[in-house]
């Protein structure tokens, strides 16, 4: 099957032309950088500490009128920036860069992910870029700023930015792939899943990074959330992917695992997204319980069940290094 991003049908907010930006540095990430400097028009806020004894720098005006908010996201200026590449630490020529807000509108700290789309002049796609703002406070306003990768250098001074895609967990249930070990001893994420003809696969993996045995047995609890964070009623969660389909690994009995420190298990929830009649459902998040007592954590799976009603969910099974 091929290995793919899947994604809802982009929500656009606010697209504009690039001017003229600051200097930045280049982040570390593939498809393009974000940094947390000023510059690109309209400034952003650092994502870490600051040497105190650096006087602040002062924001710049943005370079091109506002975009509307998408869920609370504003793109407040665009231009280009250069800079050295923060892996390399060669210099970079001048990139595309867009300068954005981001305020929460929840009630507790929320970590989010923020999915940008550079295009052409044409309104070709040239490059996404994801940003995670993580534990931004309630009512709080971060700003940030993103940066394109390398783009065909007849496209990059005229690149234009939209906003594709708004994804929050609490953070208190944010996924963990790496990093410090959270409290509860493990860390658990989803990947990106595979797509064929309509069929679905995303594992969720569990990694003890405790001190600790963590035993496993039975299967996962999966709790689906719609775009508002809300439960999705109306959709059956069957125990095993073969309720759906054969041969994804997701099927087979539930065995007792006893994970020792540094080792992993993983599951996979299994869908189809046939659209009959009826009302498709889609669910970004899934909000996952391990076992029986232990913290949920709210993942990302961007669950498009068409209107086939019907969730798979694997047995934990240990993942075994390559």
């Amino acid at each position: 099957m091929r290995r793919t991003r899947l994604a809802l049908p982009a929500a656009l907010a606010g697209l504009l032309l690039f001017t003229a930006c600051g200097t930045e540095h280049q982040g570390p990430t593939g498809g393009g950088g974000a940094t947390a400097t000023a510059g690109c028009g309209g400034g952003a806020e650092p994502s870490g500490p600051q040497d105190a004894s650096e006087p602040p720098t002062a924001p710049e005006p943005p370079t091109a009128s506002a975009s509307p908010a998408e869920d609370g996201v504003t793109i407040t200026g665009t231009g280009m920036t250069g800079g050295r590449d923060a892996t390399t630490g060669r210099g970079v020529g001048p990139r595309p860069c867009a300068a954005y807000s981001l305020t929460s509108r929840e009630t507790e700290p929320f970590t989010y992910t923020v999915t940008f789309e550079f295009l052409s002049e044409a309104g070709q796609a040239l490059t996404g870029v994801e940003d995670t703002v993580p534990a931004v406070a309630p009512g709080a306003t971060v700003r940030r700023t993103v940066t394109a990768g390398d783009l065909p250098p007849d496209s990059a001074g005229n690149a234009r930015v939209k906003v594709m895609k708004v994804r929050s967990v609490p953070t208190a249930e944010a996924p963990s792939e790496g990093g410090a070990c959270p409290s509860t001893g493990v860390r658990v994420y989803a990947d990106e899943g595979d797509a064929a003809m309509g069929l679905r696969v995303v594992g969720l993996h569990l990694e003890n990074c405790g001190t600790g045995t963590y035993r496993l047995q039975g299967y996962p609890r999966v709790e689906l959330r719609d775009e508002d964070h809300e439960r999705v009623e109306g959709v059956a969660v069957l125990r095993g992917g073969d309720a759906i389909a054969g041969g994804t690994g997701a099927e087979g009995p539930a065995r007792e695992l006893a994970l020792k420190p540094g080792e992993r298990a993983y599951a996979g929830l299994v869908w189809r997204n046939t659209v009959a009649g009826g009302a498709a459902v889609n669910a970004p998040y899934a909000r996952v319980w391990a076992k029986p007592g232990a913290a949920p954590v709210t993942v990302i799976p961007e669950l498009d069940l068409g209107t086939t009603g019907k969730l798979g969910v694997g047995p934990w099974k240990k993942e075994e290094r390559g």
